[in-house]
């Protein structure tokens, strides 16, 4: 055969393809129809009140206008809006987290609110708590958020719980709601909400930011009963499943000590709102309040949320890759909370068993030096006017940054101290004592003995040999790192024949009782 030949036997058969495909593709289509058909007429039959000469729509009429951008969205629809409106939500901490979230649920029509915090509205907690304002510093956040969230919608009914949680209010309240969301940044608060919901069988929503970083995980979803896991009914993980352990207390670190940029937890607060309404109109968790929306609007138990759950998200703010998926173990066998063999149950909690505090080894104020070994912020202030700003040479910090004579005050005839500030580099440049030297002590505490000698620490050992100085004293914010930097400072026999002391209270204490206009960060 020629090549002309072939090339017509080949268009031949393309063709003859081409006309069954499209016969194919017909067939699919009317099958689609039919069943799109069916599913319509069923879903109208289900939702649609009986016609009684007026015609009665199943939401007011404003609703279909507020709600309507969302509703017109494949998967929401009527269907999913009704779910929205049967939905409990309870927000646990009014902070960074739960002020964009409760915005957008409030916004999205859930149909109550529940809000949980005991703290008052502080000036800094504006940059990022946006629910919260200027004027309303002072407030209970509590209500700043109703006064906020009403503005934007007043149809939710909102309910207020101004206190913190504890094991009795927490298994109170949570069998009112269908979801909770934790929003709080402490990890003794988090086991708690994590063995309530368990027990209480709520799924709920965690999540944490802090400095660039953030987090977020759907947990206890779907809440399955003991007895469907021995029976292998797939459960999500519960807090306890992905966390066994606390973190050592030295190591955490609240948004006041290192920090927090608004727009991260801002990210990490909306994403718990999202992933919330998700769960609500997709019809993956059961309604405690939905005993009056039919049954097609009810729970599905879907295997796709369930794998959903089982991921953690991450974000950072900081880096090229803003958002990662982190695939989680799932339920532990042997956790104490929430497998088949859990010891961790109501009356356990009721009684005070359980100490949360004690079990995340709450953070104790540092306590290693003795009386003779701190001098309080009046006695240093007064060994500052004490000494002669020219008899001070130039002192280095860990950086390579060094202090120039324009930044020592004038004082009066004595020797004067030197002053060690253990902040790190990016508080000290915010605000620093006349004469101090920085010296942060997440890199102090990473030097021995013998091997760690650097060019500012040899400098600093030189200043001191040659006698100018009175004490070493070390300041931090709190005056609990500056504690142990006498110790490291003696360690590196950094002092000599001076003392090495700290300054009891640190900065804040230096605010409250030497200068009231330092700033407060």
């Amino acid at each position: 055969m020629d090549a002309q030949s072939r090339i017509k036997q080949l268009r031949y058969q393309i063709a003859d393809h081409e006309a069954k495909l499209a016969t194919l593709k017909e067939q699919l289509l009317g099958l689609e129809s039919e069943v799109s058909r069916k599913s319509l007429a069923k879903t109208a039959i289900t939702i649609t009140p009986e016609y009684t000469g007026s015609r009665i729509w199943p939401l007011h009429a404003d609703e279909y206008t507020r709600y309507g951008r969302q509703m017109i969205l494949p998967g929401v629809g009527l269907p999913g809006q009704l779910r929205l409106r049967a939905a409990r939500i309870l927000i646990v901490g009014i902070g960074g987290l739960g002020c964009p979230a409760a915005m957008y649920l409030a916004g999205a029509g859930i149909g109550a609110l529940g809000m949980a915090d005991g703290d008052v509205v502080e000036l800094s907690n504006l940059h990022r708590q946006v629910l919260h304002s200027s004027e309303k510093v002072g407030l209970k956040k509590i209500d700043s958020a109703v006064m906020a969230l009403k503005s934007i919608n007043p149809d939710p009914k909102y309910i207020t719980y101004p206190e913190h949680l504890d094991p009795v209010t927490a298994l109170d309240i949570f069998p009112s709601y269908d979801l909770i969301l934790d929003c709080t940044d402490t990890p003794q608060t988090r086991y708690l909400i994590s063995d309530v919901a368990v027990l209480c069988g709520k799924p709920f929503i965690s999540a944490s930011a802090l400095k660039t970083d953030g987090q977020l995980m759907i947990l206890n979803h779907p809440p399955t009963p003991h007895l469907q896991q021995r029976n292998g009914v797939s459960s999500g993980p519960c807090y306890r499943c992905v966390f066994p352990r606390p973190p050592p207390a030295d190591s955490v670190v609240s948004c006041g000590e290192g920090g927090i940029l608004g727009p991260v937890v801002g990210i990490m607060g909306v994403l718990m709102a999202l992933e919330a309404i998700k769960l609500i109109y997709s019809g993956s968790i059961k309604l405690e309040n939905g005993g009056s929306l039919p049954s097609l609007l009810q729970a599905s138990d879907s295997q796709s949320s369930l794998k959903h759950s089982m991921t953690m998200l991450t974000a950072s703010g900081s880096g090229l890759s803003t958002f990662r998926s982190i695939r989680l173990k799932g339920k532990r066998t042997d956790c104490i909370a929430c497998s088949f063999n859990a010891t961790i149950d109501a009356k356990y909690l009721r009684s005070g068993s359980l100490d949360y505090a004690v079990f995340c080894g709450a953070a104790i104020p540092v306590s290693v030096l003795g009386k003779e070994e701190r001098i309080g912020v009046e006695e240093l202030s007064k060994h500052m006017q004490d000494s002669k700003h020219n008899s001070i040479p130039s002192l280095p910090n860990l950086n390579g940054h060094v202090l120039s004579s324009d930044h020592l005050a004038p004082s009066s005839p004595g020797r004067p101290p030197i002053i060690v500030d253990v902040r790190d580099e990016a508080q000290f440049s915010i605000c620093s004592l006349p004469r101090s030297i920085n010296i942060p002590w997440n890199v102090l505490q990473s030097y021995k003995n013998t091997h760690d000698d650097t060019d500012a620490l040899l400098e600093l050992k030189s200043q001191l040999k040659r006698g100018n100085y009175a004490n070493v004293y070390t300041i931090c914010r709190l005056g609990n790192d500056s504690q142990l930097a006498v110790r490291k400072l003696e360690q590196l026999n950094l002092g000599g024949q001076l003392s090495i002391k700290d300054v009891s209270g640190g900065f804040k204490a230096w605010k409250q009782n030497v200068d009231k206009d330092w700033p407060d960060y």
